[in-house]
């Protein structure tokens, strides 16, 4: 059903992972917000209560937190893939991937996700050297093998090729197979942006989402992420996911004893359930949306059209087949899809039409005054902000207590606080 028969992506916001004999929990109090968050222009503020709770850690600094600077994460991040024999290109791209995704308040994906790269890579489940392959290409299009090395490896290699392609094609089109966890999806949208293009990326993920009318997993959260330049460095990011919440946010509903909102998640038998229990005991996240009462299908629609666009169109695994975030022994082989729109090719004017727009979002009525509507990307840029403030990221406790762990168990200088 796949073109090479192994198949993961861990898009859930916790897991145990083993490497060896090393077990390492990641804290689910820190794994919240992410790729799997969905941010609208909508005002967040006073939406029902699943919309308040997924909105991005971009809206907190961690405040009592160890502040550490950019710089030295990204360095910490090379050590401890050098330290498992990860080339130092490749662990260069990883590190600034995931700090990214710190930097822009999306803490489930950055340093939480650095356990899993070294486990992939010490088991041999991800290669740590090599280099991805176009098998094949047109003016505007391109087939991408990723020889197993590191997503974010694939994902520059695709996009930038995108891009490349877009500034003389006006459009591109470039998919990937035999690819790895990617980090953040916007990462690579934003790429684009960068150039004066609209970016698109995709990836497809583990099962964890149940369709709509089905009992049990079937899809991954299937991330999308859209980016456009406005004009003086404002800009657009969508970056979502397709299930209506991230396994995460039910993970730590169970631990603080609380229920979860109705169009979160079913138990085994299909049913809609607040327990958290019967949610996580072979139950099921719902895709965005809900149920079908409350357009749930569009979610599933959504979350169908990633799996298309990457695991499909590319010949990685798809559906079902994709492998279970429990494994941990086979290549992961995902699909994964980068566009490159070059708005040189359509109306002249983009920059300043993309800029209108946003400017109309943000100046829409409030429900509540202290709450303005906000663009995708808003609440990234705030927290961005603060980190510039501030000279640094501001990190959890227990966050950087898992890294001196890690530094100790690889025998690497651990973190350097600011």
């Amino acid at each position: 059903a796949c073109f090479i028969p192994h198949s993961l992506h861990n898009k859930v916001l916790s897991w145990s992972i083993t490497a060896g004999q090393r077990r390492a929990k990641l804290p689910v109090q820190q794994l919240i917000g992410g790729a799997a968050s969905v941010r609208t222009a909508a005002t967040l503020c006073r939406l029902p209560h699943p919309a308040r709770l997924s909105r991005t850690m971009a809206s907190s600094t961690n405040a009592d937190g160890t502040l550490v600077a950019k710089d030295e994460m990204k360095s910490f991040i090379v050590r401890c893939m050098e330290k498992v024999g990860t080339d130092r290109v490749h662990a260069q791209t990883l590190a600034d991937v995931l700090v990214a995704g710190d930097y822009r308040g999306h803490f489930s994906h950055g340093l939480n996700r650095l356990q899993m790269y070294v486990n992939d890579v010490e088991k041999g489940v991800c290669e740590p050297t090599g280099e991805p392959k176009i098998l094949n290409e047109l003016a505007g299009t391109a087939l991408v093998d990723g020889n197993n090395v590191l997503g974010p490896v694939v994902g520059k290699f695709c996009m930038e090729l995108a891009i490349k392609k877009a500034k003389d094609a006006g459009v591109a089109w470039v998919v990937a197979r035999g690819s790895n966890h990617y980090g953040i999806a916007g990462y690579y949208s934003m790429m684009a942006s960068a150039q004066g293009m609209i970016g698109m990326s995709f990836t497809n993920a583990s099962p964890l989402v149940a369709p709509t009318g089905g009992k049990k997993k079937f899809l991954g959260t299937n991330p999308i992420s859209v980016a456009a330049p406005g004009k003086n460095g404002d800009e657009f990011v969508l970056d979502m996911a397709t299930s209506a919440v991230a396994l995460g946010k039910v993970e730590l509903q169970h631990r603080k004893g609380e229920p979860i909102p109705e169009g979160w998640a079913i138990n085994s038998e299909g049913k809609v359930v607040t327990n958290t229990k019967e949610a996580l005991d072979g139950g099921a996240l719902l895709p965005l949306g809900g149920t079908a009462e409350t357009s749930g299908y569009k979610g599933y629609g959504l979350a169908l059209m990633v799996d298309l666009f990457c695991g499909v169109l590319s010949g990685a695994c798809y559906g079902t087949n994709v492998r279970s975030w429990l494994n941990v022994t086979d290549p992961a082989n995902l699909g994964q899809c980068f566009v490159a729109i070059n708005p040189a090719a359509f109306a002249p004017g983009f920059a300043d039409r993309m800029q209108g727009l946003m400017d109309q979002a943000r100046s829409q009525v409030p429900t509540d005054p202290e709450c303005p509507v906000l663009v995708p990307g808003d609440p990234e840029r705030k927290h961005m902000k603060k980190c510039d403030d501030q000279g640094g990221i501001r990190y959890h406790v227990n966050q950087i207590k898992f890294a001196d762990d890690l530094a100790a168990t690889l025998s690497v200088a651990p973190l350097k606080r600011k």
